[in-house]
């Protein structure tokens, strides 16, 4: 029986800090959602679906680098460094994008910040991890993506009270000509600044990854930093199986051969097909287009912020439901409840929109697939890309998958105004649910339960697994 008493205040410590950057992640994939009417029309390109389109994924093209950049900076420098660099560059981009006059400038600062995310999404789940004990891991990992979601809501927050009231009658010129449409778009974007600022900072006072520290030979400062989270007998035990896996080879630069291991390439699929499946199962489309969504369904601009507010509260409070559940119903079964409960909303929500419902129908449903999504899948999917993957890898195999969720996702973004058009909404969401089912078969079959074992047993097991 374990009789470890953990240090929780210093965890949760820990996790918070380094869960900032989910909440930067959060809230600069968002913000753009509710600026998205009146930056267009600032620029000049209301008319032109590819600059709109660009305009809305370009921060997606900087999230891909970023993710590649990753796995090299996180095993060169660690996990703390590459965050605080991830912070810079949320800073530059929450001021340079609400400062600029001109397109060409603003789609470079939306790189910048997509730079940030791309770092973040990969490393702030990396270190909770590592400084996690195994029993509790799946909720402090959970924290990150609940930082997510308050980041989503405080855009969505943000983005509410900072617009002044709109008319229904407004025309396009007066929306242009209005405070929304010269400085109210701006400041959503500044409101980043002061977490952004926050997140640089209180960086500097976290230790680096124990588990990095042990890679890097720093085996008496990895001690210190497991002793303080759950004492001595505790860093003890941590240290011995942290050795067991970080084997002779450990300084050894890590190659692409490592890779094509009998017992790494199948353990690199399930998490590259994991990752590409959180994002194509659909549920980014609707903070990504929400006006779309939601004009589509009869409501006007005005009452499109609010209803994205009511999404993003409900996202908050089904988040929560994850982090009681992670760690008791474990992962496989919330992964499996979430792709076949989608599959089952959309199949539906498309039919609402075949059929031309409108209103509050079309809202409920949406709610209904984020409080599923929310409570599986958003968070889910970072508690297993973060331990299932070896500790020597961990760094460069979890930048590959966090690169294929971000071309995943820039694909789902770029492709979404096509299939709306071609198939309409009630085809498009047949299509995600259809991918659902796909995802739903796959992780039946593939994903098998990491709840309550250590990041070491989970290595052996899935290796044992895959080497059979």
């Amino acid at each position: 029986m374990d009789t470890t008493k953990f240090n929780f205040t210093y965890l949760l410590f820990l996790a918070l800090v380094s869960a900032m950057g989910g909440f930067l992640f959060g809230y600069d994939w968002v913000v753009i959602g509710g600026a998205k009417p009146f930056y267009e029309l600032f620029f000049g390109i209301s008319s032109l679906p590819a600059l709109q389109g660009w305009a809305m994924s370009s921060a997606l093209v900087g999230c891909i680098f970023g993710a590649v950049i990753s796995g090299f900076v996180s095993d060169r420098f660690g996990r703390k460094n590459p965050l605080i660099l991830a912070a810079v560059f949320f800073s530059l981009s929450a001021f340079g994008t609400g400062y600029v006059d001109t397109f060409t400038p603003f789609i470079i600062y939306r790189l910048i910040g997509g730079l940030g995310i791309g770092l973040a999404s990969t490393l702030s789940p990396m270190y909770i991890a590592e400084i996690a004990p195994a029993k509790y891991r799946g909720q402090f990992v959970a924290i990150n993506q609940l930082t997510i979601v308050i980041g989503i809501l405080a855009a969505q927050i943000a983005n509410y009270y900072i617009a002044e009231t709109i008319p229904a009658s407004s025309t396009a010129e007066m929306m242009l000509n209005s405070w929304n449409g010269q400085m109210g778009w701006r400041w959503m974007f500044w409101a980043e600044l002061v977490p952004a600022l926050a997140f640089f900072f209180l960086m500097f006072v976290v230790p680096k990854s124990p588990r990095f520290l042990m890679k890097i030979n720093n085996d008496e400062a990895a001690y210190k930093v497991l002793s303080k989270i759950g004492g001595k007998a505790y860093a003890e035990t941590e240290l011995k199986n942290i050795k067991l896996t970080l084997n002779e080879n450990v300084n050894q630069k890590i190659s692409y051969s490592d890779f094509k291991s009998p017992k790494v390439k199948p353990i690199l699929f399930i998490g590259i097909v994991l990752a590409i499946f959180q994002q194509w199962c659909g549920i980014n489309i609707i903070f990504n287009y929400a006006e779309e969504i939601f004009t589509a369904a009869g409501y006007n601009v005005g009452d499109m912020l609010f209803n994205i507010v009511i999404t993003g509260s409900v996202n908050l409070i089904f988040t929560f439901v994850a982090m009681r559940t992670v760690d008791s119903w474990g992962r496989r079964k919330l992964m499996l409840f979430g792709s076949m409960g989608l599959a089952l909303v959309y199949s539906i929500l498309g039919g609402a929109y075949y059929f031309e419902f409108t209103g509050w129908p079309v809202l409920l449903l949406v709610i209904i697939a984020i409080s599923i999504y929310a409570m599986s899948l958003a968070p889910i999917t970072w508690v297993v890309l973060s331990e299932i993957f070896p500790n020597r890898l961990r760094g460069v195999a979890m930048s590959i998958a966090t690169f294929s969720l971000w071309i995943a996702s820039f694909i789902l973004t770029f492709t979404f105004p096509i299939l709306n058009d071609l198939l309409g909404a009630s085809g498009t969401f047949w299509v995600y649910s259809f991918i659902c089912v796909l995802g739903y078969l796959f992780i039946k079959r593939k994903l098998p339960e990491t709840k309550g074992k250590s990041l070491e047993e989970i290595e052996r097991e899935l290796i044992d697994i895959n080497t059979k």
